[in-house]
């Protein structure tokens, strides 16, 4: 009893350390997003490969109106896990920062510079009293002069850069698949079948096109790019992971 409630203590405010050294809104912020569907970056010779699970629970939701791939710049895309709302901010950071550099330096951002904005922004809400921080995860994956980067941001404001990872619900098993299958001169259409194959690996029922979305940024034409709804159900009848259409007429 006394240890729980020096914790409750403890996890009242953002600014305050625990004795062990734990920040818990922080932890409890990384629960959030292991709540959250999952989302997949994988980084190929070719370019880089997005694709995040929507999670439509509904027949009666508009697919197109969950939002877990965003454009943040031509050249660069983000996923996200975890709290949509929470996403949309720092996203329309990114957006906004993106924009500035362009403007002072008539230069398209890097990935890199793009990605330790955006943890910088997180990290000053793990320090100020009267604010929380973000309940999301983002990938962050574009082009640098003609190479493919792809980045994680933490909610405790720290950028690990990947060549593929997972965020969100089950993010330990398909990062199992992926560290399994994975290879580095893989070309872009490649990183999608793993990236979908990783997906499929921790459901029982397959996929279905309408509830996945699937994004690439190639180093031909540094250019994000959304697959619609036909090109997916291509790449799983291909890969043998759509979902049995039986299934979900019972």
């Amino acid at each position: 009893m006394q240890g729980q409630s020096q914790q409750q203590a403890y996890d009242r405010g953002i600014t305050i350390f625990s004795p062990d050294g734990r920040l818990y809104q922080v932890e409890y912020a990384r629960e959030a997003v292991k709540r959250g569907s999952a989302s997949i970056g994988v980084r190929t010779a070719d370019g880089v490969v997005l694709v995040a699970d929507k999670r439509i629970r509904s027949p009666l939701l508009v697919g197109e109106s969950v939002e877990k791939l965003h454009k943040a710049d031509d050249h660069v895309g983000i996923a996200s896990a975890g709290h949509v709302a929470d996403a949309r901010q720092l996203i329309d950071y990114a957006r906004r920062y993106s924009q500035v550099n362009q403007l002072r330096y008539d230069e398209p951002i890097g990935v890199e510079t793009l990605t330790k904005a955006v943890t910088d922004n997180i990290q000053q809400y793990t320090q100020v009293g009267g604010a929380r921080p973000f309940g999301v995860a983002l990938i962050i994956g574009g082009i640098d002069d003609g190479q493919p980067r792809l980045f994680e941001t933490d909610p405790s404001g720290t950028p690990y850069e990947w060549k593929a990872l997972a965020v969100g619900a089950n993010r330990s098993d398909i990062e199992d698949h992926l560290k399994e299958q994975y290879q580095e001169g893989m070309d872009l259409e490649s990183g999608i079948g793993l990236a979908l194959e990783a997906l499929a690996s921790v459901s029982d029922e397959g996929l279905d096109a309408e509830g996945l979305g699937v994004a690439t940024i190639d180093t031909e034409t540094e250019r994000y790019q959304v697959l619609d709804e036909t090109e997916v159900e291509s790449y799983l009848e291909e890969y043998d992971l759509l979902a049995d259409e039986t299934d979900d007429e019972e």
